[in-house]
């Protein structure tokens, strides 16, 4: 243990180095997240399939209860129920379009993870970082409880809990409590808590911040504390619901699954749940009395409770959906919380976008119109028309807008086209469209894996550390 020990104090001496500039201190926020009997507890497991490269290397590392798939390097690190997912990766030969060039991927891309602590963090290595087409680099970084690394190397950065980075290379920031960020590049800033702040230099810039003491309610974190809030409360409740299916090897669900979709073997389903064709779900999805469309899908760490999804909806990493009718082409983003009660139920009409790390807690009825763009913290009626926008009228803007804590600078029309795009590439790669012959995504190359498990030391000075271990065809 005190190898483990030694190796989570280098972390964090690496990590307070790269931020010294912002006068950050890593140790205080976190060296009480991981107790370390917790490090001999979990398996490590990783996926194999017909679809994906395999190739993992594991040096000197704490692997505890987190997952890989696709080609993984990872040294002097620490991973605590992580998911690790490499199934966008380039490959060589690939041609990689940015503005005006086209570069050919020179070999096949990996993931490398080197001197970090990831804790219940879900890193995507769909990168567009034209500099890094070959290495996905996560380095002398540590991520909190259940943050996102998608498609964001990082170098020398902080991400507090449920804080997103997306399609952003990020070097010596910190990125603060409950904050999305999607700006491409960034270096050497201090994020606050409930940022929320998407970027393309020259189109559009739309930042919104959470009210300090609203945010609390909801999530907080104070160095030397354990992260607290509703969403923490959330979680922790359905904990003893996905230790069954860590525990058995042999796991069958009872949830029917047509053939053309996918329920991974590490998902929650709970009665009665419907899969309906061409549905994706993901690795630690939560699923209780929920109809799921043509089309729809849970990613990792999503949970959706007494809900119906009419079809083709994104329900992106760590969102959730409680007592709400979602109609088609719904995108519900990153880490969102959507809460309607079994009083009163909220509804969200189609072709909806609910951003990003979006708050909807009602305590009564609420109707979101179709073709709305909804943000921040919305408990009632007054707050939806504060914090949302049909979708053609912000394409209409063109300088300047601002309502309620939204401040939005260039094209709105530039902006909806980006997210209207990612969402459309989301459902193309999950698997959506596809017609039994044509246009295969996750949804039904997922079917296929098999997982194995493997072990740390479980005594002496190395326990909780794996031996060096070198998987490949």
């Amino acid at each position: 243990m005190k190898e483990l020990e030694k190796l989570f104090d280098r972390i964090i001496q690496r990590t307070t180095i790269n931020l010294r500039e912002l006068g950050y201190n890593v140790k205080p926020s976190v060296w009480s997240l991981i107790p370390p009997g917790q490090m001999t507890k979990f398996y490590a497991f990783y996926g194999i399939t017909p679809d994906h490269p395999l190739n993992f290397q594991f040096r000197h590392s704490g692997l505890a209860g987190s997952y890989f798939l696709g080609r993984c390097h990872v040294t002097n690190s620490l991973l605590y129920k992580s998911d690790i997912r490499g199934d966008e990766l380039k490959k060589k030969g690939e041609l990689f379009r940015f503005q005006e060039f086209e570069i050919q991927v020179s070999k096949d891309e990996e993931i490398l993870i080197e001197d970090s602590a990831l804790i219940k963090t879900l890193v995507h290595n769909f990168s567009h970082d034209p500099e890094t087409l070959e290495k996905f680099f996560i380095k002398d970084t540590v991520s909190t409880h259940y943050a996102n690394i998608h498609g964001s190397p990082s170098d020398g950065c902080f991400l507090g809990p449920f804080s997103t980075v997306d399609l952003t290379t990020i070097r010596d920031c910190v990125i603060g409590t409950f904050s999305y960020i999607q700006a491409g590049e960034i270096s050497h800033l201090n994020i606050e808590p409930g940022t929320i702040w998407v970027r393309s230099p020259g189109n559009f810039n739309f930042l919104y911040r959470y009210p300090g003491e609203q945010l609390k309610k909801y999530i907080y974190f104070a160095p030397g504390d354990q992260p607290q809030g509703i969403f923490m409360d959330f979680v922790n409740d359905r904990k003893e619901d996905f230790q069954e299916i860590f525990e058995v090897v042999n796991f069958e669900s009872s949830v029917s699954v047509p053939g053309s979709a996918s329920l991974d073997r590490y998902a929650v389903t709970k009665p009665t749940t419907h899969i309906s064709e061409n549905v994706l779900v993901s690795q630690r999805a939560y699923l209780q009395n929920v109809w799921l469309g043509k089309g729809a899908n849970a990613q990792e760490n999503c949970y959706i409770i007494n809900s119906r999804l009419e079809g083709y909806n994104v329900t992106a990493h760590g969102a959730k959906i409680i007592e709400a009718d979602l109609g088609k082409n719904v995108f519900v983003g990153f880490n969102s919380f959507l809460q309607g009660r079994p009083d009163c139920r909220l509804s969200i009409g189609k072709e909806s976008i609910i951003m990003p790390h979006t708050i909807i807690d009602i305590q009564e009825p609420l109707s979101i119109p179709a073709g709305h763009l909804v943000w921040g913290l919305v408990t009632n009626q007054k707050d939806l028309e504060e914090n949302s926008l049909p979708v053609n009228k912000f394409s209409e803007i063109e300088t300047r807008f601002s309502k309620g804590n939204l401040v939005f600078e260039g094209s709105g029309r530039s902006f909806v086209k980006a997210f209207q795009d990612r969402i459309h590439h989301i459902l193309e790669a999950n698997g959506a469209f596809f017609n039994g012959a044509e246009n295969k995504g996750h949804a039904q190359r997922n079917q296929n894996i098999s997982f194995n498990t493997i072990q740390p030391y479980p005594r002496g000075s190395l326990k909780g550390l794996y031996p060096t271990i070198v998987i490949q065809p």
